[in-house]
């Protein structure tokens, strides 16, 4: 069956038929410093698979996640899915009875894990496995590498690299990311305007859009927890299709306590995943805790904080400038982890803007070349004079004159033998009428150009000339009639 736009828009207004505009992208939209976010090809499943323990969906040779100071692994954290880049020192020493940890390859995640023979873990630092614990980079995969600078001590399933440089990769990223969440956060100083309200609810924090912009901003000072701090629901609301989602939590100690997100990707949260940025740009401390599986991307850009991250699953890219703790929150069950999700949002453009252009005045140069020529060709002058309302060539054997209605080029030159002639600067002279042709030179005082020979007593010898040529022509007319 066929339905007309009209009985579309009928339809529409009734509220039975849901219309969405495609979002246009910001022309001044960019990616995380660093092209980070998006899956890096290999092979990448689109869509991504909900958080499973199936076949590979994929390879994804992207950073899932960049510490730019330390990481340490404490509690009963399991694992981090894809490949990880820590600046400081890597340091496992979790509790008792909890003694793998997994990097590159999780057992429950996306199950897309970086190519076999990548660099899955790159620590710039030392790295430490406690006694009777094991750093495990193979999984159920072929295999990759794990590359540190320093020094090691500790069991670690893998390739094991020593590599001074193996952070020179990424020696200007931990700035970068740093720069970059303070540009989301604010524009020359103050808060980046909001597209949307936050309101706390007690039971949810509520995130509502404008409906319409492809950049969803939302900023807020409080913690995203219930009253006394325990967890609550996640919520938004007026994002249209496409949006870019950016949450700017100001403030020097920040808490997220949820339960949201889920592993089926049936929670309405999980929609936003590829698209959601949460973006702490101060915070000294961060608290990721509570028992859902937290959905979207991780950025901390104070380079001196330290974030601790408890959740159950983490689903999406986690980038900081500063520390990074991964843990257990007492009394809460096993099994934390990072599962690798690619980030897929259009952020503010943070370039910055090109000065305008200076209008000094100047000085007019010439440039100069001189050159020594030695001419031994006959003293006998030749010349070539071009001026407006005519044309005359002259030449020891041959005078012509050609009439012509446009404005000409003057250029003169006399050749004489034997001399020795020294030019400087070889330029065409023009006139804009009979007068004197311009041939510049600049002085070495770098004064005024002289503009050539005073031309006065050579244009009263022409009209003479020209004068006794006439009368000439006008006898030999009378004698030839008579």
């Amino acid at each position: 069956m066929r339905v007309s736009h009209a009985a579309l828009a009928a339809l529409a207004a009734l509220g039975l038929v849901v219309l969405s505009v495609p979002v246009v992208r910001s022309a001044s939209a960019d990616p995380l410093p660093g092209g980070l976010g998006p899956c890096v090809p290999g092979s990448c499943p689109d869509p991504y698979p909900p958080v499973g323990n199936g076949s590979f969906a994929g390879r994804d040779n992207g950073l899932n996640l960049f510490v730019g100071g330390d990481m340490r692994v404490t509690g009963s954290a399991a694992e981090a899915e894809g490949r990880v880049v820590v600046g400081g020192d890597f340091t496992q020493r979790k509790t008792s009875g909890s003694s793998i940890y997994n990097v590159g390859v999780a057992g429950v995640g996306s199950r897309v894990p970086p190519p076999d023979g990548a660099d899955y873990l790159t620590v710039g630092g030392d790295l430490t496995v406690a006694a009777g614990q094991r750093l495990d980079a193979v999984g159920d995969s072929k295999g990759g590498v794990v590359r540190h600078a320093g020094s090691i001590d500790g069991t670690v399933i893998g390739t094991v690299v020593h590599d001074p440089a193996a952070m020179k990769p990424y020696a200007d990223l931990r700035a970068e990311l740093t720069a970059a969440s303070e540009c989301y956060a604010r524009v020359d100083g103050a808060p980046r305007p909001a597209t949307g309200t936050v309101r706390n609810q007690n039971y949810q924090t509520l995130f509502t859009g404008d409906g319409k912009s492809a950049l969803q901003v939302f900023t807020l000072d409080q913690d995203i927890a219930a009253p006394g701090g325990g967890m609550q629901g996640i919520a938004f609301e007026g994002i249209p299709d496409g949006a870019t989602v950016l949450v700017n939590l100001t403030g020097a100690v920040r808490t997220i306590n949820t339960y949201s997100g889920d592993l089926a990707d049936r929670d309405p949260l999980n929609r936003l995943r590829p698209r959601l940025l949460w973006n702490f740009p101060d915070a000294t401390t961060v608290h990721l805790r509570g028992g859902g599986m937290f959905q979207g991307s991780v950025l901390a850009g104070n380079a001196s904080g330290t974030t601790t991250v408890t959740l159950p699953g983490t689903n999406g890219r986690f980038f900081t400038a500063g520390n990074l703790v991964h843990g257990s929150s007492a009394g809460q069950g096993s099994g934390q982890e990072f599962h690798a999700y690619p980030f897929t949002g259009d952020l503010p453009s943070c370039a910055k803007k090109p000065e305008p252009p200076t209008t000094t005045p100047t000085t007019p140069t010439i440039s100069t070349t001189t050159t020594t020529t030695t001419s031994t060709t006959p003293t006998t002058p030749t010349s070539t004079t071009t001026t407006t309302g005519g044309t005359t060539s002259t030449t020891p054997t041959t005078s012509t004159t050609s009439p012509t209605s446009s404005t000409e080029t003057t250029t003169s030159s006399t050749t004489t033998s034997p001399a020795v002639t020294t030019s400087t600067v070889s330029t065409t002279s023009t006139t804009t009428g009979p007068g004197t042709p311009t041939n510049p030179t600049t002085p070495p005082d770098g004064t005024l150009p002289d503009t050539g020979t005073d031309a006065g007593p050579l244009l009263a010898l022409g009209g003479l000339l020209l004068t006794g040529g006439t009368a000439l022509v006008f006898i030999a007319t009378r004698r030839r009639r008579t």
